[in-house]
């Protein structure tokens, strides 16, 4: 049965298990989304029942952080493991986006809203497979290592909270990338991969949007119950994120994305949960 409406893409997408099958579908329902758009016959965004939690393929083998195997950065290996760790991350950023989409029905939102994260599932989805086409190259695959158990609770955390989610997942996890993607990119210059290198660049830039998006909706919100945006951040990362942030921050990216440094840096004083 084919989906009529942008929530049940979203559920369609959230349901599916294998990694390339995801996104697949995640990258056609967003293409399907935008001409719809620009034909001028704009298709609902309707209403759907996400899932709890995404299907996920049996592999990888999903561990706490403190038992996900550490290896050396400047080894095949370790570059390897870090490809390995960018796919699960972008895999549950997909997730994340669609989620979003499908989750908060009851809150009245512009149709802007529903595009930005239908683009950024788009873009999430060519990241997955980017980062598993290098991991494929180097005679691995996404499934090959375990991963990071923990990367869903944060939309388990905000299910019933937009504003939560715009704070932990974009302002926050996806701020976090615009840190430490550049080290990244660093290890593989020097490896001499310039797949992996175009790979993580096309990540980088395009994760300044997805931050963006979730700053701006995010004072959208603020803004329509005249609440502090400042404040209310910090009360929400404070609820729903476990730990300080850590710098160093990349404060150029993150100011591009609108998180100015009185954000994130109160939330680095102490434990921040």
């Amino acid at each position: 049965m084919t989906a009529e409406t942008l929530a049940e893409m979203a559920v369609e997408v959230l349901t599916t298990a294998d990694g390339r099958a995801k996104t697949a579908l995640s990258r056609a329902h967003a293409a399907r989304w935008f001409a719809a758009r620009e034909a001028g016959t704009p298709l609902p965004v309707g209403r759907a029942d996400p899932p709890p939690r995404p299907a996920r393929p049996e592999k990888p083998a999903l561990l706490s952080p403190r038992e996900v195997p550490r290896r050396r950065p400047g080894s095949p290996e370790g570059r390897i493991a870090i490809l390995h760790a960018i796919a699960h991350i972008e895999l549950n950023a997909v997730d994340l986006h669609w989620d979003i989409i499908a989750r908060f029905p009851d809150v009245p939102m512009p149709m802007g809203f529903f595009d930005d994260w239908a683009k950024a599932a788009d873009e999430e989805s060519k990241h997955f497979n980017l980062v598993s086409d290098c991991l494929e190259r180097l005679g691995s695959h996404y499934g090959a290592l375990p991963a990071h158990a923990g990367m869903w609770r944060a939309a388990e955390d905000t299910a019933a909270d937009l504003m939560g989610r715009l704070a932990v997942v974009p302002m926050v996890l996806e701020a976090r990338g615009l840190d430490v993607t550049p080290g990244m990119i660093d290890i593989f210059r020097k490896a001499g991969d310039a797949e992996a290198v175009a790979a993580l660049e096309t990540i980088y830039a395009e994760e300044v949007s997805h931050v963006a998006y979730g700053s701006k909706w995010f004072h959208f919100l603020c803004g329509r119950h005249d609440r502090d945006p400042k404040t209310v951040f910090h009360d929400l990362v404070r609820t729903y994120f476990k730990g300080a942030l850590k710098p160093p921050f990349n404060e150029e990216k993150r100011a591009e994305a609108g998180l100015p440094p009185d954000f994130y840096w109160p939330l680095t004083e102490g434990d921040a949960s």
